[in-house]
């Protein structure tokens, strides 16, 4: 845990009282006394110094004074829903790599009964993007919807979410002749990319052509086909290397 991440009800005229999991990393793997220092923030809050002011057995109290909160990620992500498992392991990784928005979408080539899984409970979610976001020291929770028709996601949701004149839209497609860099990279300051990642079958033709309708252009990762959470920690890396330092 890079990071002590608080929920803001959790922090109470600038302090905090500590158990459980949280509590017992504090205590047996870091080893704090009273006076420590640890990093900490609120989720979708600012960041700071936590300082150690009482333990009582298994309990910890910690004062908080936060700075300013950190700018969103500048990346939204389509993804077609992979499998449960695969979406299960995504969740941290996702919130460490910086995703501001996640449009969990149903595909062609995407079993319907994957939105049934447990892993899309926001309570299970929740838990491990908030894992992510510790290792990342971050605040700022992904925001995650789901959307069971493509279709009316690309042509009636996604405008109101993802303004179309922010940035980018960028189409993960096997083949595809540009680079991720290449098409993301020389962008404004305030620029966003959206990025679409299909299942591991890929878009069918007719969704690819409705991609390309609503502004996406196509870029590869190369001639190799990849499993999604290669794909994703790939693409989302290539990304945030093209946009750049975020803006202070």
């Amino acid at each position: 845990m890079n990071q002590l991440l608080v929920e803001p009800h959790e922090l109470q005229d600038g302090r905090i009282d500590l158990d459980g999991p949280r509590a017992e990393h504090l205590l047996r793997v870091l080893r704090v006394e009273v006076g420590a220092r640890v990093r900490a923030g609120v989720v979708d809050g600012g960041t700071g110094l936590a300082e150690v002011v009482a333990v009582e057995g298994a309990r910890l109290t910690l004062s908080l004074e936060t700075g300013p909160t950190p700018p969103r990620p500048r990346v939204d992500l389509i993804l077609a829903l992979p499998r449960p498992k695969v979406l299960g392991r995504l969740y941290a990784m996702l919130a460490q790599l910086g995703v501001d928005r996640v449009l969990l979408t149903h595909a062609a080539k995407v079993e319907r009964f994957y939105f049934d899984a447990h892993q899309l409970a926001p309570e299970w979610r929740r838990v491990h993007l908030l894992e992510g976001l510790a290792q990342a020291k971050d605040t700022r929770l992904p925001r995650v919807t789901e959307h069971r028709s493509l279709t009316r996601l690309l042509t009636r949701e996604l405008d109101p979410l993802v303004d179309r004149q922010a940035g980018p839209r960028l189409l993960a497609h096997p083949g595809g002749l540009r680079s991720v860099h290449a098409a993301a990279s020389g962008q404004r300051p305030d620029a966003r990319v959206l990025l679409a990642i299909g299942p591991e079958g890929g878009w069918t033709d007719d969704e690819h052509a409705l991609f390309v309708t609503h502004g996406f252009e196509e870029v590869s990762l190369g001639a190799r086909t990849l499993r999604t959470d290669t794909a994703t920690i790939g693409l989302l890396c290539l990304v945030h290397d093209a946009l750049g330092p975020a803006l202070p």
